[in-house]
């Protein structure tokens, strides 16, 4: 049987989770957000028992996306790489800093940061940029 996982990924460009929300309304996509990866998840049937993409941004998880489903993409290159479906819902969650790393890493629901309220963008009292930086350096 399936024991969820997720995914931790960088998202590279992005300084904050309204940018990332920007790029999507920017790009039409049909109600559909495809990230394209080189690499096919070996742990695949534990991602689509629930999981979801988490996005690290400026070295801070901040929100994540559920994974709908796992299919083939093949690049202009002729090789076949793995498109993560996502829901178009970005889901804010607690900050919780992550050094950096290359492709993407397992997140295991234990370790996972809790999903903010609905309307919520920070998990603080502390203004954005503040909770950031003490998220950044661990002392949040």
């Amino acid at each position: 049987m399936a024991k969820p996982v997720h995914l931790l990924k960088l998202c590279v460009g992005a300084d904050s989770v309204e940018d990332l929300v920007e790029w999507y309304r920017t790009r039409p996509s049909a109600g559909e957000r495809r990230h394209v990866t080189r690499m096919w998840p070996r742990r695949a049937a534990d991602l689509m028992a629930g999981g979801s993409l988490y996005w690290v941004i400026k070295g801070v998880i901040l929100c994540r996306q559920r994974i709908l489903r796992l299919d083939e993409a093949r690049g202009a290159d002729g090789i076949l790489r793995c498109g993560i479906v996502m829901d178009p819902e970005v889901i804010r969650t607690e900050a919780a800093a992550r050094r950096p790393f290359q492709g993407w890493r397992y997140l295991e629901p234990a370790d996972a940061p809790r999903d903010l309220p609905a309307g919520r963008v920070t998990d603080s009292a502390l203004p954005q940029e503040m909770a950031l930086a003490l998220a950044e350096i661990g002392l949040r």
